[in-house]
């Protein structure tokens, strides 16, 4: 199983579709706080998210608090600011691929500690500055279960 982390997300849209993705891959989504949104059956339902409730789901105060819970993980974070291409990496089953907030992404201090385990999606010069959040976790999430041997 591989773990999506999504670190203060602000668009419902997006983690929806990552809680899609997780559904569809047998991954589990990890959400940190604070949320963007709301969680609750109400405001889920009216953003269309009729599978939500089947999303194997946890949600964390912080993410010192996700690391503590496994501290044996390897935490895989996704930054445009990252140099390593994220193909580069050797994925194995039960990694957690950490994405940031779609207006700020991770923490540059939380990137550069990550050392080897900073990662990019390489794109062209002059091209945009970074994916959409979802489109990010779909490549990502994928290239990872190519590496291990499928969902």
């Amino acid at each position: 199983m591989m773990h999506v982390v999504l670190v203060e997300p602000e668009i419902p849209h997006n983690a929806g579709a990552a809680g899609r993705l997780a559904l569809a891959t047998g991954s589990r989504l990890h959400l940190v706080k604070p949320l963007g949104f709301s969680l609750d059956d109400k405001h889920v339902r009216r953003t269309g998210l009729d599978y939500w409730k089947e999303v194997d789901l946890r949600v964390w105060e912080s993410f010192d608090e996700l690391v503590a819970a496994d501290p044996d993980a390897r935490f895989w974070l996704l930054s445009s600011k990252a140099g390593r291409q994220h193909w580069d990496a050797g994925f194995r089953d039960g990694d957690y691929l950490v994405f940031g907030c779609e207006s700020r992404g991770l923490p540059e201090a939380m990137v550069h500690g990550a050392g080897e385990r900073a990662l990019t999606i390489p794109m062209r010069t002059g091209g945009t500055r970074s994916l959409n959040l979802s489109t990010a976790v779909a490549v990502v999430l994928y290239e990872a279960l190519r590496q291990v041997g499928g969902p």
